[in-house]
């Protein structure tokens, strides 16, 4: 499989996306920049995939990269959100794509989990990487988060634990893809497509659990 990327651009910022690796997102200055941290976490990716039993082969070099679409970010982008839907993410998800991504959004989910308890009662060094928030407020945000991430998949929030909230995503997904109806109906006027839903809730847990491991060293 080529590494198919999509680059998100704003005038100062920029995020380039592994389109088939949901959580392999970076974001630089520029989108060669970010096309080159997008390389960086690799290896860092990797273990992510060996989680979710994905073979992974990344490129070494930014020529084995397929720029499939150049996206016009806008004040996400610039926040540090890649916040824009690619149009190949409009593609029908049949049974052997969503079970793919679904093992990679739940193993993102578990890389977090897992930088979260090992880092429970570390004190994360302050600074730019993350400011001054600990791990209990990380983890409180990524839930918080999720919440969000399921409404705009169209299904309304009831229960707010992590774990039913996975569930209801997960759920949601195949629903989604299956063209089946959904159990709890939100009135969201622009669901999000499936394919990116799972893109960005891997994204931020993975960013976070990234973040976790690099402050507590």
């Amino acid at each position: 499989m080529s590494l198919r990327v999509v680059l998100e651009v704003a005038p100062k910022k920029a995020f380039a996306s592994a389109l088939d690796w949901p959580g392999w997102s970076r974001g630089a200055k520029t989108p060669d920049d970010a096309l080159l941290a997008l390389l960086d976490y690799a290896a860092r990716y990797a273990s992510v995939a060996k989680r979710a039993k994905v073979a992974f082969s990344p490129p070494a070099t930014p020529r084995g990269a397929d720029v499939v679409e150049r996206l016009k970010g806008g004040g996400g982008t610039e926040f540090g959100v890649p916040s824009v839907a690619a149009t190949a993410e409009t593609e029908a998800l049949n049974g052997r794509d969503l079970r793919r991504l679904v093992s990679l959004l739940e193993a993102a989910w578990a890389t977090f989990d897992a930088a979260a308890a090992k880092a429970e009662g570390v004190s994360l060094r302050l600074g730019p990487r993350g400011g001054g928030r600990q791990v209990p407020k990380i983890v409180e945000h990524v839930r918080e988060a999720e919440a969000a991430y399921l409404h705009q998949l169209g299904t309304k929030v009831a229960k707010r634990s992590m774990e039913a909230l996975r569930r209801d995503v997960v759920e949601t997904l195949a629903a989604r893809a299956e063209g089946r109806p959904l159990a709890r109906p939100n009135q969201v006027h622009r669901p999000w497509e499936p394919r990116y839903a799972v893109r960005r809730s891997a994204w931020h847990a993975l960013d976070h659990a990234w973040e976790i491991e690099d402050r507590s060293t």
